[in-house]
C-alpha cells in the first residue's frame, strides 16, 4: 500500500512540474514573439492538464492565471501590429475560458457517474443483505444460544457444594468466545451495509473467501448446500477492497443457491477454486450444479437490469462486473460441463518477497 501511495504522489508531482513548466514556456514564447502570433492559445493545454488531476476550484485558479499571463504578455510585447495583438489576445482568452468550461463540465459528469456507480454498489449490498436475513439471524443465534447455555452451566457450577470454580471458569471462557463470534458476525454485516469509500490493500484471497462463506453459512445450511474450496499452493496476495470483493462473491453464491432450487439435495454443491498461473493475477472460479446458463447468454448476464428471476432487480452481476473491472481484473461466465454454471473473475496478484 505504501508503494502504491508513493507512485500516486510521484505522478501528481510530475503533473505539477509539467503544467507549471508549460505555463512558463508559453508565457516566454508569447512575450518574445510578434503580436500577430497567438501563442497564448497553447494555455489550453495547461487547463486540460490541470483538469486531469485538480479539483474544480483549483482548475479555475489555473485558468485565471493563464488569462493574467496572456494579458501580461500582450502588455510586454512591443513588436507587431497592435490591432492584431488585441484580436489574438481576445481569441486566446476565449479559448482558455471555453476549454475551462468544457473541462469542468466533463469532470462533473464523470463525478456524477462515479457517484451513481457507488450508489448502485451500495444498493446491491443492501439487496444482498435482505436476501441473507435468515443467514444473519442463524449466524448470530448460534453464539447467543451458546452464551445462554454456558451462563446457566456456570451458575449451576457456582451453586454446587462446594462450588466448582474450574468448571465455572470454563463456562465463562466459552461465554467470552461465543460473544466474540457474535460480535464478528455483526461487524461483517455492518461492513457490507455501511457506506464506505473503497480501500484497496494487499489481502489474502483465501481469507476473503472464508469470510464470505461464514457470512452466508446459515443460508447455505438452510438450503442443504455443500460448499467446497480448493486453494492453490503459494497463492499470491490480491490488491483489492476486501468488502467489495466479498460483495462479488456473495452475489455469485446467492445466484448459485437460487439456480439449485430444483436440484436434488444430494447434488447441491458449490465449488470455489483459487488459482494463479504466473503470479500476476489470481483467478476466482465458482461452479454450481444448478439449472445452468446457455453459452450465447453468458455475456448478457452482466448487463444492468438483466435478470432471470421474476422479482430480481438485475443489478447484482452488473455491479460485480463494475467492481472487478475497477480493480483491473475481468469477469466472465459460462456453462459447466456436466450441468450447472461457472463464474470466473481475476484480481491483480503479488507474491510475497517479489
Amino acid at each position: 500500500m505504501g508503494r502504491h501511495q508513493r507512485l500516486a504522489g510521484t505522478g501528481t508531482a510530475l503533473r505539477w512540474v509539467l503544467m507549471l513548466g508549460l505555463m512558463v514556456v508559453v508565457f516566454i514564447a508569447d512575450t518574445i514573439t510578434d503580436l500577430e502570433i497567438a501563442v497564448a492559445v497553447f494555455y489550453v493545454a495547461v487547463v486540460l492538464i490541470a483538469a486531469g488531476f485538480l479539483r474544480a476550484r483549483s482548475v479555475l485558479v489555473v485558468a485565471a492565471s493563464c488569462v493574467v499571463l496572456t494579458l501580461a504578455s500582450f502588455m510586454f510585447t512591443r513588436s507587431g501590429a497592435y490591432e492584431a495583438g488585441v484580436i489574438n489576445c481576445a481569441l486566446s482568452i476565449g479559448a482558455i475560458v471555453g476549454t475551462t468550461y468544457l473541462a469542468l463540465t466533463k469532470s462533473s459528469a464523470i463525478l456524477a457517474e462515479h457517484e451513481a456507480r457507488a450508489q448502485l454498489v451500495r444498493l446491491a449490498r443492501v439487496n444482498s443483505l435482505g436476501e441473507l436475513t435468515a443467514s444473519i439471524a442463524h449466524e448470530i443465534n448460534q453464539p447467543l444460544t451458546g452464551v445462554i447455555n454456558s451462563g446457566n452451566a456456570g451458575l449451576r457450577w457456582l451453586a454446587a457444594e462446594p462450588p466448582n470454580l474450574s468448571k465455572a471458569r470454563q463456562a465463562l471462557e466459552r461465554i467470552i468466545g461465543d460473544a466474540n463470534r457474535a460480535s464478528s458476525v455483526v461487524e461483517r454485516v455492518r461492513s457490507l451495509a455501511k457506506r464506505v469509500e473503497p480501500k484497496a490493500e494487499w489481502l489474502n484471497a483465501a481469507a476473503i473467501v472464508n469470510e464470505t462463506i461464514a457470512l452466508s453459512r446459515g443460508e447455505l445450511d438452510q438450503n442443504h448446500i455443500v460448499i467446497r474450496t480448493h486453494v492453490a499452493k503459494d497463492l499470491p496476495l490480491v490488491f483489492a477492497d476486501g468488502i467489495q470483493i466479498q460483495q462479488v462473491l456473495l452475489n455469485i453464491i446467492l445466484n448459485a443457491m437460487e439456480a439449485m432450487a430444483k436440484t436434488p439435495p444430494e447434488r447441491r454443491e458449490i465449488t470455489i477454486e483459487l488459482s494463479s498461473n504466473d503470479g500476476r493475477f489470481v483467478e476466482f472460479s465458482i461452479a454450481d450444479n444448478g439449472c445452468g446458463i446457455a453459452l450465447d447468454e453468458a455475456e448478457g448476464v452482466f448487463d444492468a437490469f438483466h435478470s432471470t428471476k421474476s422479482d430480481g432487480m438485475g443489478i447484482g452481476l452488473a455491479v460485480s462486473r463494475s467492481i472487478v473491472e475497477a480493480h483491473g481484473g475481468r469477469i466472465w461466465a459460462g456453462p459447466r460441463s456436466g450441468g450447472g454454471a461457472e463464474f470466473h473473475f481475476t484480481l491483480r496478484g503479488h507474491k510475497l518477497g517479489v
